[in-house]
């Protein structure tokens, strides 16, 4: 690896009015270096990186110095700063779907940012686009230049964004959590797709992210941050090995294993959810095909699955949101609608879930209010009680969802969800916007709630290592079909279908020693 610096930080700080958001931070990336930047939501790692582009609002207040090799960034002008962004400096974002524009093809859109740069025709712009789409591994290229995002997968759109990124040979590409959006496999293809680019092009790769297990596939040292300061620097096999930090030792240790978790089984009576040859179909688009799916009462039952297989629709299903087009779906017994106070739901997202009008204490009541459950000094004192379940402060009822954490948002959303005491729980990818700590929380959270309520609950993530810590069995889907299901230590670690094979293979290991050895040994051919 090259020792040339493309970027050099020192004593950056950054300021929104008397909030302190990044404190005297120093860090280096070298020519053909990937490193990763690492810590919770709120440590600084997107500021750091935006004050680099000067990309923040004029409300921030930036001081110190990063310098592109012999250019100094802060303080640039507006126009130097056009300059290096996009032709020296690229980034990646975390949503491709927002980073597109939606009227303009993929190849106009590559086009344009060429021709911003270079002194080039249209045609010869788009025939550049040609190149660059064919350079990420994008299929057909020369069809697909011609296509609006609309018309490709997470992962294609992924593909296109990082064409955008490499349009005009940039010294260093910065992304921003460029895989937290996409399943594993599509994740698993994004990395490769990096760490090839850097291999071929030489490119300095500045990765932005909390995922401790792309870390250790992708990086080659790794800057901890947190609070806004820069806790810990190392290269990647030794801050795995000896985190020297107690907040990086609490990272790691947050972090979902695949395989780590005892074999876990529940004795099962009745069975709470049901479904039976279920068909569920969107226009001339079968999203849900023939489906068996039983979840027992007091069972944790993991529904995974890529984008698209289906599993968000049988949540719906199971929540009587859809009516399947054919087949039979049961809650208690009888029709999910006739169950519906006996069903709880946790959303993905925690802060869209919740009404940012309302306080805290009427979000969480709400489904007591709605089935005229409890009034007065008993509804008040339910809802104590649940934010106590959630280990919430009750002084929180009087707050706003926009005064609180994601993970804290999330705690509220559950317990919202268990007002009822239901006796079905249906939580929707619950874990997938959180950090890796808080994401641990939560998930202990539900453990101990579902062992203490016995609820039954349907577990719906594409993250492999965070069912199998808490499911007892698992479903897996494909393009609306079962492929697999059994006991959660038998599908996720020894499959028998192809499918869930190549799933759990293209789980990262949290460990660069064991990644590398896996890489290693999957590049081998056989015989």
């Amino acid at each position: 690896m090259s020792t040339t610096e493309v970027l050099a930080v020192a004593g950056l700080w950054v300021s929104f009015g008397a909030v302190e958001a990044v404190r005297g931070v120093d860090l280096t990336i070298a020519e053909g270096e990937i490193l990763a930047l690492v810590g919770e939501s709120g440590s600084g790692k997107s500021v750091t990186a935006r004050a680099v582009l000067g990309l923040l609002p004029g409300t921030a207040s930036v001081s110190g110095s990063a310098r592109l090799g012999e250019q100094e960034l802060v303080g640039a002008s507006d126009e130097t700063l056009r300059q290096v962004r996009g032709q020296q400096i690229a980034m990646v974002f975390q949503e491709p779907a927002t980073a597109l524009n939606p009227v303009h093809t993929v190849g106009w859109q590559i086009a344009a940012v060429l021709r911003a740069h270079q002194p080039l025709s249209k045609a010869q712009a788009l025939g550049e686009a040609v190149r660059l789409l064919d350079l990420v591994g994008i299929p057909d290229p020369g069809e697909r230049v011609r296509h609006y995002p609309h018309q490709l997968s997470g992962g294609q759109k992924q593909r296109v964004v990082i064409a955008l990124a490499l349009a005009n040979n940039p010294r260093l590409i910065i992304a921003d959590e460029p895989t937290t959006a996409l399943d594993v496999t599509v994740q698993a293809e994004i990395l490769d797709l990096l760490r090839d680019l850097r291999d071929r092009l030489g490119t300095a790769i500045l990765l932005i992210t909390h995922n401790m297990g792309v870390v250790a596939d992708l990086a080659d040292r790794v800057a901890v941050m947190h609070r806004g300061e820069l806790v810990e620097q190392a290269p990647v096999e030794d801050l795995f090995a000896r985190p020297s930090r107690a907040y990086t030792r609490e990272l790691l240790a947050a972090v979902p294993r695949l395989g780590h978790r005892e074999p876990a089984a529940v004795a099962v009576d009745d069975v709470a959810l049901s479904l039976d040859q279920a068909v569920v179909r969107y226009k001339d688009f079968l999203a849900v095909d023939h489906v068996d799916l039983r979840v027992g009462q007091g069972e944790v039952v993991g529904l995974v699955g890529e984008s698209g297989s289906g599993k968000s629709t049988i949540g719906k299903v199971a929540a009587g949101l859809l009516r399947p087009e054919s087949g039979t779906v049961s809650v208690l017994g009888g029709a999910p609608a006739a169950a519906r106070r006996q069903i709880g739901f946790v959303f993905q997202d925690p802060g869209g879930s919740l009404n940012p009008r309302m306080s805290i204490e009427d979000c969480v009541g709400e489904p007591l209010r709605v089935h005229k459950v409890a009034r007065g000094a008993d509804y008040r004192a339910r809802v104590a009680a649940l934010l106590d379940s959630v280990r919430l402060p009750a002084s929180y009822a009087r707050r706003r969802p926009r005064e609180l954490s994601g993970g804290q948002r999330q705690r509220v959303g559950i317990a919202r969800a268990l007002a009822l005491r239901p006796t079905l729980l249906i939580a929707d990818e619950p874990t997938s916007a959180l950090d890796v700590s808080v994401q641990a929380a939560i998930l202990d959270l539900v453990t101990d709630l579902q062992q203490t309520h016995g609820f039954a609950c349907l577990f719906i993530s594409h993250d492999l290592a965070v069912v199998d810590s808490l499911a007892h069995r698992v479903t897996v889907l494909h393009r609306g079909k079962v492929i697999e299901e059994g006991p959660h230590h038998q599908v996720l670690r020894t499959p028998t279908a192809d499918y869930t094979r190549r799933l759990v293979n293209a789980v990262p290991i949290p460990d660069p020693v064991a990644q590398r050895t896996r890489r290693t040994r999957e590049a081998t051919p056989v015989g």
